[in-house]
Order: structure tokens, then sequence, then C-alpha cells
């Protein structure tokens, strides 16, 4: 989600407290629309980076620094001149916009004290870091737009700075009652809809949860809702603003299946079940910085794995029609029986043929019924009997070879499957590498030139510790499956798997004690969460001890026989903490 209102003033509050007062000490820019501030404060020293992005517009503190070109933009120039050295002496934000404000108060030629304000604008695609003079004159902005480009507000040096009011919306921090009830309750669009599009820096992810905290559906109409319900509804409005008015902010961000999917300055509780989980940050600054890092963590290995997904999902597709084909063809080779008993029969009751009949009716001496036999008039009734026979072993030699072929595409499609599920759970760069690896042994993709060197493998399984302090491993792939079986894993030790489809192998060390029923829940859940059922509902999971675990012959790895199996019913999650 974008950064909205809300999420801005928690932004100045921390800003406030952090800068006010304080001297700017470098200014670089190390993008065309990206600022890095290093500011000293009360023997602290603070790095507010500020990118005015169309894709990806932040405002957020960080400890890292970024390299700046040799030569310094023109923007960055003048912001040195101004305000190099200047002093914080205040940061505002004007209502629940998404815009704030910084007075930098410096010294100029003469040495008179003047004021410089800085304009952040967190607005999409719509984004810009303004200059201006105590005036709101526009000295400079990181991002030059014309009348051509706007007929709204040009941006330019020279020009009158600002709020642009292309919609009428009212400000959440100051609406009545009255008016909160006369402009929601006139309007004919969905609840949830008439909030953000009439409230200045409400997100639709806000009013969502305005609408669950009012235990009203956001899709219903507006204008559909009674004076009491808009009351009710103004309420958790009202206590929602009065803990932003406040400074009382919870930055948190929700994850469904590991993967962070909203975040919020204040709690969501819109997001219930289903995988769905919070984690609370200390700071806003701290909750962006890795909320973005771990998108951009995610959208990378994605972009990695895109050929690697191309590769199995055209093999997967190949395997599949194959598949189909074959079972057409066993389908076919379902009358070899009765081709069978028909020579049979023809050699016992040929006799009563004198030649050119086009059947014979007779008992079939397997079921005491009587049977019709086609025959070819032109043939002897020997001729005919062996030219069943000759269809009988057709059909029986293709039977055991499509059988056989059978098999091996179900094992390919097995294999493949795995590999896809592998895919799905990868995290890092290093754990595609092991995947590529097993997709070249088995010849999927081009093995390395000769000389080339061999990739270091770096990806090590899952590792997490139970409630009550047993460890449990996960493997990542095929490769990590069988090593965790055969090779970590002790005679006693405990094995899951989600029954009948692909997913990891979760090893449950039990160190000579007794599994815990926290620990095959645990074990089971993680078990049904790294699977392909990770979405369902419910996962069935076989478990069973690691000795009553066997290799299959020739399979690729991972891939495994048992029998006296325990089951149980897990709903896939993964709330354990992971151990790095």
């Amino acid at each position: 989600m974008a950064l909205d209102g809300i999420v801005m003033a928690n932004i100045t509050a921390e800003m406030k407290l952090r800068l006010e007062g304080g001297k700017i000490a470098k200014i670089a820019q190390p993008e065309k629309d990206e600022l890095l501030f290093t500011i000293k404060n009360q023997k602290n020293t603070w790095r507010l980076l500020i990118s005015a992005s169309a894709s990806l517009p932040l405002l957020y503190f960080t400890e890292n620094n970024k390299q700046s070109p040799l030569t310094a933009p023109n923007f960055c120039m003048l912001l040195r001149k101004h305000i190099g050295n200047g002093r914080i002496t205040r940061i505002s934000q004007p209502g629940l916009e998404r815009i704030i404000c910084i007075d930098v108060e410096h010294l100029d030629e003469l040495g008179d004290r003047r004021t410089k304000k800085l304009r952040i604008e967190i607005m999409g695609k719509h984004s810009n870091i303004i200059f201006c003079n105590d005036d709101d004159m526009i000295l400079d902005s990181i991002k030059h737009i014309s009348a051509q480009i706007s007929s709204i507000r040009e941006v330019l040096p020279g020009r009158a700075y600002f709020i642009p009011n292309t919609v009428e919306k009212k400000d959440p921090l100051t609406i009545t009652e009255d008016e909160f009830i006369d402009i929601i309750g006139g309007t004919a669009s969905p609840i949830q809809k008439a909030l953000y599009l009439k409230m200045t820096g409400i997100s639709p992810i806000i009013a969502h949860e305005l609408c669950t905290l009012a235990s009203l559906d956001g899709d219903h109409s507006a204008n559909e809702l009674t004076r009491l319900e808009l009351v009710h509804l103004y309420g958790m409005f009202t206590l929602m603003m009065e803990d932003v008015k406040k400074g009382n902010f919870t930055p948190n961000i929700i994850f469904k299946n590991e993967e962070p999917v909203e975040f919020s300055a204040l709690p969501l509780t819109c997001f219930q079940g289903d995988g769905y989980a919070a984690k609370s940050f200390d700071s806003i600054s701290s909750l962006l910085e890795f909320y973005y890092a771990s998108k951009n963590a995610i959208t990378r290995i994605r972009q990695k794995s895109v050929d690697l997904r191309k590769i199995v999902q055209i093999a997967l597709d190949r395997n599949y029609k194959k598949y189909d084909l074959q079972e057409k063809q066993l389908k076919d080779t379902e009358k070899k029986d009765k081709f069978k008993i028909y020579g049979e029969l023809l050699n016992t009751y040929g006799y009563e043929l004198t030649g050119g009949e086009k059947k014979l009716t007779c008992l079939n001496y397997y079921t005491n019924e009587d049977i019709t036999i086609p025959l070819n008039d032109q043939l002897s009734a020997k001729e005919n009997a062996q030219k069943y026979f000759d269809k009988y072993n057709k059909s029986k030699r293709t039977f055991e070879a499509v059988t056989e072929q059978l098999k091996e595409t179900k094992q390919e499609i097995d294999h493949l499957e795995s590999v896809s599920s592998s895919l799905d759970i990868a995290r890092l760069e290093e754990d595609l590498v092991q995947i590529k690896e097993e997709l070249m042994e088995y010849g999927y993709v081009k093995h390395r030139r000769s000389g080339d060197k061999k990739p270091k493998i770096t990806s090590k399984p899952f590792h997490y510790l139970t409630s009550d302090g047993f460890h449990i491993y996960v493997g990542k792939n095929n490769y990590q499956n069988e090593e965790l079986t055969f090779k970590m894993a002790n005679g006693n030790d405990w094995w899951f798997h989600a029954k009948g489809m692909p997913g990891s192998h979760v090893i449950v060390k039990s160190e000579g004690k007794d599994l815990s029923d926290a620990a095959y829940e645990e074990a089971g859940a993680l078990a049904a969460y790294y699977s392909k059922g990770r979405e369902n509902d419910k996962v069935e999971v076989d478990y069973i001890q690691r000795k009553q675990i066997k290799k299959v012959a020739g399979a690729a790895p991972g891939f495994v026989i048992y029998h006296t199996n325990f089951s149980m019913v897990a709903e896939p999650s993964n709330s354990l903490e992971e151990i790095k």
C-alpha cells in the first residue's frame, strides 16, 4: 500500500522527536529523485531518506548510507548552499495531507537569520520535494512540473507554493459529527469508498478497518445507513483520530504466509485467520525499511526464478499431455482379454462353420452365457482365431509397455511438482542455486560448460524450535529433504509430510524423549504449510519415526516409501520463530 495521511502523521511525529533542534550536517542526492540528509541532534546522528520516485515514494530514517555521484545535481547544490549547516526549527503536517514541511533556520550572505521550507509531498506518481522561501515562493524542486504537464499547479522556480484542492475533502482531524453524517450519509458510493473519497489522508485499508470496527459491510451503500449507524461509525472514526492526534501509533505489518501484504501506523483488525499474522515495530521508519526490503527481496526472488519456473512448467505441461495420452492407450488395451476368449472359442466351436459366415454365436464356457463373435467372412475359423490371438498379443504388449511408461511419467510429474513446490518456498537467491543444480542433474537445464566452476551451496534447511524446546528442521528442496531424512535424522526422530502432495520433509529431533502433543501439532502445521496445500484450511499430514522410512530405489532425491504411519489433520501455519 502507499503511505497514507495517518502513516505520514506517524512519520511526522517521529521526525519531530528526533530532528527538531538538530543541525543538517550533510545533504546528498544519490538518485535523481532521492535525497539523503544527515542530521546531528543531541549527540545522535540521523539519516533521513526521502524519495520522490513515481513508482516507490518513500520517507524514513535509515542506518544505511548510499553512494552519491561524483558531481552533485543542481538541486542538491542549491540545498547545500541555503540550508547546509542549517538548524531544523519546526516539522509539521497540514491536517492529514500526505505532506511534511521542514522549516530550516540558516544565516544568509550578510549573516542575518533566514528561514527556508522544504515541502515533502508523498503522493504516488505526483510525489515531489519542493524548496521554498519563508514567503512560500518556490526556489526549486526535485521535479519541475510545467503547465503543459499539469493544469492544476505549476511547480517551477518563482511560482507560489500551494496545496492543490481539486476534490472537496474534509480534514478528518477537525470534522464534526453533523458534517460527517451529512457527507458520508449523502454519498451513494459504498461506505468504504465514501470514507476515503471524502476524507483527506484516509486510505482504502483504513476505511476498511473503520467499517470492520463499526461492524458494517464496507460494500453497502453509504446513503442507506441509518442515523444510528452513522453516529456509531463516527464514534469509531473519532476514536481513531484521537489516537492520531495524541500520537498513539502502533506501526505494524500484516503478513500472509510470510509475505508482507499491508502495513499501517494503527492496528489492523480486518485481517484475521487464513494465514494472516501481524508484526509490530518500535518505529514507523524501521517498519518501512523492513517492509520495502522484504517486498524487494520477494520481487527479486520471483524475477530470478522466472526462468526456472518456466522450464518446470513447460516440462510439466508436456508430461501432463503425455500422461493423458498414455491413459487413453491403456484404456484401449482393456479389450485384450476379450480377443483371447474369441480365439479360444473359435478353436473350440470353429468346426461348426462351413465358410462365409460373418459371425458365430456360441456358449462362452467362462460365463455360461451365449456370446456373438464377429468374423471376417473371407477367412477360415482357424485364421479368424489366429487374428484374434494376434490382437490379444499386441494389446498385451502395449498394456505392459504403456503401464511402465505411465509409471515413469507419473514419477516425472511428481518430481517436477516437488521442484515447483521448492520454487514456491524459496526465499533467498542461494535457495535457487540448489534447485537449478537438481534441474541440471535431471536434464531440464543445460549442464555447465567444461571449465565452469560449480557454485557453492550455502542454502540451509529452515530451523524452528517448538514451544517446548524440540528442534524442527524443514527441507527447502529435494536435496535438502534427502539429506535431512537419511543423513541428519536418527532412527527415533520423527518425520512429517503432507499426505499425497508435494511438500517438504519435516524432521523433529526427539533427543531420546517422547514428543509432546504441542510438538506433534506444530510439526504437522509446518509440514502442511510447506506443501502444495498451504492455501487450504486443513491438510492431512502423515508422520512416522525415521527408522520406518525407506528410499525408493532409482527415484529422484527426497522420494520415500513407508507403510505403518500415523496421520493427523493440520492447519497450515509457520507461527514458530525461525532460528537463523
